[in-house]
């Protein structure tokens, strides 16, 4: 049986600890041409630090690969969540879901909006590292590679919702099946009979427009359809999208007779569209949407819609970053995709002739 350490080797040990650590310390101080109280204070994620002096002092500290332990931090009960934009029932249902489970753990959220840039802005990131949440959640977006480090070295965990494009293999992630969400969409509309059926996308630079357009592609492969590249809109997930490419798309002599939006907001868009151009739906028009937002059963005709469960992907993604904040290790899963499914409605019908 091995005999217990010494009590005074356990003591040289954790003073040759500290001493190391304080000399790290000092030397960024030095190398920086600032004070060790500065050095401090970037650790520590105070806000009354120059950014210029801050940005060098994280350089320093990465390049020395000094981690702060987790037992150093003293967390404020919050939740960071960052949306690429904040105005429309989408962000609703994903705040629902976020607060469900900020609540049951004691904590706030607190909201901002990156408005309309795929990361947020550097002064962002300070202000994360000064509250010193349990964590951050990005939806629609992402971080910059200084942002990430930024975090890392605070310990403050991030998780990204449907991120916009490839997050890495290292960054947690909650996202849906974009792609099979897309398939079964256009192939409820090719059973139905249609042959001609168009897409209204979102931003071609999201991962999660793209996917839905793929699906899209492929159902229409599958049942030996062309895919004819001017029945194919591209835009943004606004109303205002839906409506403008829905009359370009309905004003054509070979016009869709049924159309797949990328989400209800675009669906609801085009339909205005149609009833401009006295158009009915379903009798002559078929559309389906994506998200099933409240909205989508009560407007006339109830819409067809491919179900992405937002308030159950946000709730997922709080619980993984409160589990990320934890001592316990990494969960066993990072990266998570929640299954959509085809609501069908009363949007949708054969085409008239068919």
């Amino acid at each position: 049986m091995t005999s217990p350490e010494p009590v005074e080797s356990r003591t040289q040990t954790r003073t040759q600890g500290r001493s190391a650590q304080t000399a790290t310390l000092a030397e960024i101080a030095r190398e920086a041409g600032v004070s060790a109280p500065t050095v401090s204070k970037v650790l520590n994620g105070r806000a009354d630090v120059a950014p210029a002096t801050r940005a060098r002092v994280e350089d320093l500290l990465r390049a020395h690969g000094y981690r702060r332990r987790r037992a150093e931090a003293t967390r404020s009960p919050l939740i960071d969540l960052v949306f690429h934009e904040l105005e429309s029932a989408w962000a609703l249902e994903v705040i629902r879901g976020v607060e469900n489970v900020a609540r049951d753990a004691g904590l706030s959220v607190v909201l901002s909006e990156s408005a309309g840039r795929l990361t947020p802005g550097r002064t962002w990131a300070d202000q994360v590292a000064a509250r010193r949440p349990h964590g951050v959640i990005l939806v629609l977006s992402g971080l910059d590679e200084s942002q990430r480090a930024l975090l890392t070295s605070r310990a403050i965990p991030f998780v990204v919702m449907d991120p916009a494009g490839d997050p890495g293999a290292d960054v947690p992630s909650i996202g849906a099946t974009n792609w099979q969400g897309g398939l079964a969409a256009t192939r409820h509309l090719v059973e139905l009979g249609h042959r001609r059926i168009g897409a209204i996308s979102g931003p071609t630079q999201m991962m999660c427009s793209r996917a839905r357009v793929d699906g899209y592609r492929a159902a229409l492969e599958t049942a030996g359809l062309p895919v004819d590249p001017g029945l194919i809109a591209n835009g943004d997930f606004h109303h205002e999208a839906g409506y403008r490419l829905g009359l370009e798309l309905l004003r054509r002599p070979d016009r869709p007779t049924a159309v797949f939006a990328g989400n209800d907001l675009q669906a609801l868009g085009l339909y205005e569209a149609a009833r401009e151009l006295g158009l009915r739906i379903p009798e002559d028009l078929s559309v389906v949407g994506f998200d099933d937002l409240p909205v989508a059963p009560l407007v006339g005709p109830p819409l067809t819609t491919v179900r992405q469960p937002l308030t159950e992907m946000a709730e997922a993604a709080a619980k993984l970053v409160l589990d990320l904040g934890r001592e316990a290790g990494t969960p066993a899963a990072t990266r998570v995709e929640l299954a959509t499914s085809l609501v069908v409605r009363s949007s949708t019908a054969a085409p008239a002739g068919g």
